[in-house]
């Protein structure tokens, strides 16, 4: 099951030549999952290799205007296109009066927009995974997001199996699936037989925009990537903390005492380019990458590697660049 984060909106409050506002796509399997919607969200999706789907879901960190100002534009383009299915669209407590309040703009839809608000410890059950929110600091109503996945089932073991004289076919598979079974000659195999210890899912947990929070790094606690902001560098921690955002050096130590993973930093003011903030973070926690816009981290089971960045991956370059998460 692929599992990977598509950076499609990384720059600050105010857009860029090079970086566009706060919005993030997260594919899992046949899943695609929008966190935020800024200006211009949908023209970056359809600049991209992703190109705009028909999402299910999109997930709101907060209401500030440079998080979901491109939400009208995308509803009304689903609208024009002659969308029937409903569209799902989470955030928290507000939700419903922001939309009511857009209705003016958006006219009538040709699909219903389901509005589902919550708060910090709700959790969304999905297939192989839950999508569990949780407190941020940012000054308004405001929820992180953790995608963490279900435990697999340890790896089978084929050489027992057939020790065993389990067949192949239907048994294996329910054996594979936790199911004891029982063999034509009346003896019966159990699980713990013929698999190995039981494998972690992946975590990946995306805080929008926040100050430094213990409930970010409990929340964050062994994820494979967390991707949180980097607005300021140190030398600005005054003005950080003024407008309740972080600096890179303290995203590092966030990301430091989770013990994650790979961290990614996004909304980056305009002041800076990339290269000084991931300089910076790197001090203090090395496996950091600043992703741009059209960049992808992918997530590969832990059997399998570490997360990795590919510059460009979203973008229609034929080869991106496999770029490792150790220092540039």
């Amino acid at each position: 099951m692929d599992l990977d984060v598509v950076f499609l909106g990384t720059a600050g409050s105010m857009p860029t030549a090079q970086r566009a506002p706060a919005a993030l796509l997260v594919r899992r399997g046949g899943d695609r999952l929008l966190f935020d919607c800024a200006e211009g969200t949908q023209r970056q999706l359809l600049r991209s290799s992703v190109g705009l789907p028909d999402l299910e879901d999109v997930f709101v960190t907060h209401f500030h205007a440079d998080h979901v100002l491109g939400l009208p534009g995308m509803f009304k383009t689903f609208s024009l296109r002659g969308r029937e299915v409903p569209l799902r669209v989470y955030g928290p407590h507000g939700l419903a009066d922001l939309l009511a309040s857009l209705k003016r703009v958006l006219g009538k839809l040709t699909y219903e927009l389901e509005l589902v608000e919550l708060k910090p410890g709700d959790v969304l059950e999905r297939d192989g995974y839950r999508l569990a929110t949780f407190n941020v600091d940012h000054g308004v109503t405001a929820l992180g997001w953790a995608l963490i996945e279900e435990t697999r089932p340890g790896r089978f073991d084929v050489e027992g199996a057939d020790a065993l004289g389990v067949p192949n076919g239907p048994q294996r598979g329910a054996l594979q699936r936790g199911e004891q079974v029982e063999l034509g000659d009346g003896r019966t195999v159990t699980p713990e037989q013929v698999l190995g210890p039981p494998r972690p899912g992946r975590k990946v947990v995306v805080t929008g925009d926040t100050a430094p929070s213990p409930a970010i790094a409990e929340a964050a606690w062994g994820a494979d990537l967390l991707v949180t902001e980097a607005t300021f560098s140190e030398e600005e921690r005054e003005r950080a903390e003024e407008t309740r955002h972080q600096t890179a050096t303290q995203a590092a130590e966030l990301a430091r005492r989770a013990n994650v993973g790979l961290l990614a930093l996004t909304h980056l003011s305009n002041r800076y380019y990339g290269g000084e903030i991931a300089r910076e973070a790197r001090e203090i926690f090395p496996d950091t990458v600043v992703p741009r816009d059209f960049d992808v981290v992918e997530v590969p089971y832990v059997e399998r590697g570490t997360p990795q960045l590919l510059k460009g991956g979203a973008s229609h370059r034929r080869e991106p660049e496999v770029v490792s998460s150790a220092p540039q």
